[in-house]
């Protein structure tokens, strides 16, 4: 089984898939994750040719696990999850996904790993490319203002020097190009469940997704 939630930067989806995850007992899968550390790989190395750097990003021996509430991601047995949640990858992590290469690696990646139990995953383009048949999607927005403040906050816990400003300005910056990447933009499912968390608590946002949960799928 497959949940999926979309919608912009910001939006609270991680968070509230974690939760969900937690208190459902199901597995979470950050999808935005797997695209910084691919992000964080090409910043790595110095930035070079994409056309090199997606030859041979196939070779690289992606894992990853939920657990502690934390999203653990490794790249051929280095750990990245603190490295990609900078603001440094967050600057380049859309210019990086906009590609066909990076976004069939997460794909196939993400697909390949939801094939047995239950999972519920956060991304932008889940409900539409990548899981277009999963068992219940929701879209989930928030206003500009809100979602910076958010990821503002989060950010903080890792990267000191990061500003509001600056967060504001990358979310504005990849709201534009999500929307209009010509490889899987970001756009809601038809069949989307809309969930706007503008003036939401937290608790009040994840016990109306719960509930639309438990009245359309089997998990209890």
């Amino acid at each position: 089984m497959i949940i999926v939630i979309d919608g912009p930067a910001g939006s609270g989806k991680s968070s509230t898939a974690k939760t969900i995850a937690n208190r459902l007992g199901i597995q979470f899968l950050d999808s935005g994750a797997l695209y910084r550390a691919i992000t964080y790989l090409w910043l790595k190395g110095g930035k070079p040719d994409k056309a090199e750097f997606f030859e041979n990003l196939p070779k690289v021996q992606l894992q990853t696990e939920y657990r502690d509430q934390t999203f653990f991601v490794q790249a051929d047995g280095e750990d990245l999850t603190d490295q990609i949640r900078t603001q440094h990858v967050a600057d380049h992590v859309s210019e990086i996904a906009s590609y066909k290469e990076a976004r069939s690696f997460v794909n196939r990646y993400m697909r390949n790993l939801v094939t047995e139990g239950a999972y519920i995953a956060d991304g932008r383009d889940l409900g539409t490319a990548v899981f277009p048949d999963a068992d219940l999607k929701f879209y989930m927005d928030a206003s500009l203002e809100e979602r910076a403040n958010r990821r503002f906050l989060e950010m903080r816990e890792t990267d000191q020097s990061v500003s509001l400003e600056d967060v504001m300005k990358n979310l504005r910056s990849r709201d534009q190009k999500d929307q209009s990447r010509e490889n899987d933009p970001l756009k809601k499912a038809n069949d989307a469940v809309v969930i706007d968390t503008t003036g939401k608590s937290f608790d009040e946002q994840v016990s109306e997704m719960i509930q639309v949960i438990k009245g359309k799928t089997t998990l209890n």
